[in-house]
């Protein structure tokens, strides 16, 4: 039987059961029914860009650019290595030649000026609510109610924030 916490299946995704909050539970005791408890299964590993784009509020293109940028956030803020990096190693055999690919450091500086650039690129009005959404992984009504912002704006504003990092990464698409 699996377990009322976690559950594990073939995907890497993570399902939790939490419950949920009691119907009755501001009444006083005398006068409300007894229900039983309820819950709900939640995949605790799903961002919220993920999940306005999997009930179709966000396009492909939005949703890519979104991903692109919080890749470039993840990877500027790796920690640094504190072993020896193999891939830059000469080959064996003969003349030793330049590596093909950056090594971890100058991956994670290209990835902090890419970050950067696209959010110079947004502005400072798109900035604030592409990082706490996209980067900071906050759902659109914490964010709103964070940024003093009314309810249902942030929706919105993030979807216009969306169409400017596309065209920042220059994705394919409409524009």
């Amino acid at each position: 039987m699996p377990s009322t916490r976690t559950e594990k299946f073939s995907d890497p995704r993570m399902l939790v059961e939490r419950p949920l909050p009691q119907d009755g539970r501001g009444r006083k005791r005398g006068r409300a029914k007894k229900r039983g408890a309820r819950s709900v299964t939640v995949n605790i590993s799903e961002s919220p860009l993920g999940w306005l784009h999997a009930r179709g509020h966000l396009t492909d293109r939005q949703f890519d650019s979104g991903e692109k940028l919080r890749a470039d956030w993840e990877r500027a803020n790796l920690a640094p290595n504190i072993t020896m990096s193999w891939n830059s190693m000469p080959p064996t055999s003969g003349r030793r030649a330049a590596p093909e690919m950056l090594n971890a450091t100058e991956a994670q500086i290209a990835a902090k000026q890419r970050f950067d650039n696209a959010m110079v690129h947004l502005g400072s009005n798109l900035s604030e609510i592409a990082w706490r959404i996209i980067c900071a992984g906050e759902g659109v009504p914490a964010a709103e109610k964070n940024l003093g912002w009314p309810a249902r704006s942030g929706k919105l504003v993030l979807k216009i924030a969306l169409d400017r990092l596309g065209d920042f990464y220059r994705l394919p698409g409409e524009v």
